[in-house]
């Protein structure tokens, strides 16, 4: 029996694919914990044990500014290191601990248990230059910004000095991390579910207003966790006049909160980027004397898993845009649909499309470059729909959970599984 110890504060994070399989399998105990405010548990199975912790305090109130992120990490860790002894001295001891040391999880870990295989998840290594700070002009940086981006980065430091492995979703996260620390780091996606997100030419989609989607009219979709700069939303927004304007049986379809998972909040006097943008784009037209048919917008919000792969099913063409930084699931889940993707022209997307091959390319910032190469290729989706099987194709040969994803997780945890059950590294 190899015992497998998850740690992700909003569990299961992207180790949700991995966990779900690991239970089907009778040589694995599995076991997690996270904060338990944030613990996603209808995305969690049957015969994993769940360890939820109280959110810890944050940094003091005289804390310097450079070290908040810092304290708050390792207060973080602190809980997870008094949590861990108590499961020692219950007699538990892990073969190897899968964790994600963005919050400080994973600092101490390896001091409570010297003999597990730790695998910290190497999500994104902050940097003041090059990367997503500084990228964009409208929201440049500051000397304090580079100062507290390095001091950020030492949890993330110490917690992979102390693994043993670290995985990386993509070459280019991979390659954001500093060359001594790279090869100690694992290049493994956690998989898209080509199964289930697959081509559907009979998908439709009902609107809250009461219409319904099919894929014999033009969709154009858009998809993000919340609706920011990062993704590329200030673009995307200042496209819609055009877009509208171009096509007048487009219907546009956005997923996404109105919250900020990354970046600033919303200038002054605004709760979310999205109203922001639609004053913004309402003084714009209003000396032109027009307006956005905004009746042909369709904001969802936040919406159930079956619903969002609906609205990937119906579309024309999905519009991904993102500062250098880390790749969204979405863009390779519109992907694995077959829908022709228009991504932004940075280095986390042009390692995955190839522009007229697989998906296109367009100008993160040119928001009128984008409209234009939007309204052509819906106006000839029916050639370009083999592009999107093209980017399928990409999918499920690279990023496959199954095929792909799966088996080089599995890989991590051949040493354990051919230990005897006496041999463990606990007690070798």
């Amino acid at each position: 029996m190899i015992r497998v110890l998850f740690i992700h504060q909003n569990l299961p994070g992207q180790f949700r694919r991995l966990i779900r399989d690991l239970q089907s399998r009778p040589d694995m105990e599995l076991t997690a914990i996270g904060e338990e405010t944030a613990v996603r548990r209808e995305n969690l199975g049957p015969r994993l044990r769940v360890i939820g912790y109280p959110k810890p305090e944050g940094a003091g109130e005289k804390t310097h500014h450079y070290l908040k992120h810092f304290e708050a990490c390792v207060r973080r860790g602190q809980s997870i290191a008094r949590l861990c002894v108590g499961l020692k001295e219950q007699g538990y001891v892990p073969d190897v601990v899968l964790a994600h040391p963005g919050w400080g999880e994973a600092l101490f870990v390896k001091d409570v248990f010297p003999q597990a295989r730790l695998v910290v998840f190497c999500e994104f290594w902050w940097a003041a230059d090059g990367l997503d700070v500084n990228f964009d002009p409208a929201y440049p940086s500051s000397f304090d910004d580079r100062a507290r981006i390095r001091i950020k980065n030492s949890v993330l430091m110490q917690s992979l000095m102390a693994a043993d492995d670290g995985v990386a979703p993509t070459r280019w996260q991979l390659g954001a991390h500093p060359p001594e620390l790279r090869p100690k780091i694992r290049m493994i996606h956690e998989g898209i579910d080509t199964r289930f997100l697959a081509p559907d030419p009979q998908a439709s989609l009902a609107l809250p207003n009461g219409a319904l989607l099919t894929r014999a009219q033009p969709v154009l979709t858009y998809v993000a966790r919340n609706l920011e700069p990062y993704r590329g939303f200030h673009t995307f927004m200042r496209s819609l006049p055009r877009l509208l304007a171009g096509n007048p049986d487009l219907q546009v379809v956005v997923v996404g909160g109105d919250g900020v998972s990354y970046g600033r909040p919303p200038p002054p006097g605004f709760d979310s980027y999205r109203a922001a943008l639609v004053a913004e784009l309402a003084a714009e037209l209003a000396g032109q004397d027009r307006q956005v048919d905004w009746s042909r917008v369709h904001f969802l919000g936040k919406v159930p898993y079956d619903t969002y792969r609906s609205v990937l099913q119906v579309s024309s063409l999905h519009v991904y845009l993102t500062y250098p930084f880390v790749l969204s699931w979405s863009m390779l889940e519109a992907m694995a649909v077959g829908v022709p993707v228009l991504g932004s022209d940075t280095g986390p997307v042009r390692e995955v499309i190839r522009d007229g091959d697989n998906g296109f390319l367009t100008d993160f910032f040119d928001s009128e470059a984008l409209a234009t190469r939007a309204l052509d290729l819906i106006a000839r989706r029916e050639q370009t729909a083999a592009i999107g099987l093209r980017g399928r194709a990409t999918v499920l040969q690279d990023y496959d959970f199954e095929t792909v994803g799966l088996p080089a997780y599995l890989d991590l945890l051949k040493p354990l599984a051919r230990l005897a059950p006496s041999t463990t590294l606990e007690n070798a």
